[in-house]
């Protein structure tokens, strides 16, 4: 499967993004999405991860509560709706997939797409 991150930007603190992560080649729905960040300085971290069918999810701390990820497997697309943006979530984004639920490690996640960068002003 290929992954295409999309929807980052410039946006003020306390405001909202969306990102989706479009897929191409198999069956969506046979993958596992997550979604992860790295921000300046610092190493790649889990953000939230979605099923095969929407179920389960799993969020960070830092993101729970304000973050929800979904997916439409019709449209081979998954989000990353982001609210409530904090100075500390400026970071480049990047959706993963994989057939086995790899949950928040990284290195289960065998297909990785472009990134995507959040900028968020304080």
């Amino acid at each position: 499967v290929q992954l295409q991150a999309s929807g980052g930007g410039l946006v003020q603190a306390g405001g909202s993004l969306r990102l989706s992560c479009a897929a191409s080649g198999r069956t969506f729905s046979s993958y596992v999405v997550g979604w992860f960040r790295q921000a300046p300085g610092k190493e790649r971290e889990f953000v939230a991860t979605i099923g095969w069918s929407g179920n389960p999810t799993s969020y960070a701390g830092p993101v729970k509560g304000r973050f929800t990820i979904s997916r439409d497997n019709a449209a081979n697309r998954a989000y990353l709706l982001m609210n409530s943006l904090k100075f500390e979530d400026t970071a480049v984004y990047y959706c993963a997939a994989d057939e086995v639920w790899p949950g928040s490690n990284s290195d289960k996640y065998h297909y990785w797409g472009q990134e995507t960068l959040v900028t968020v002003s304080s």
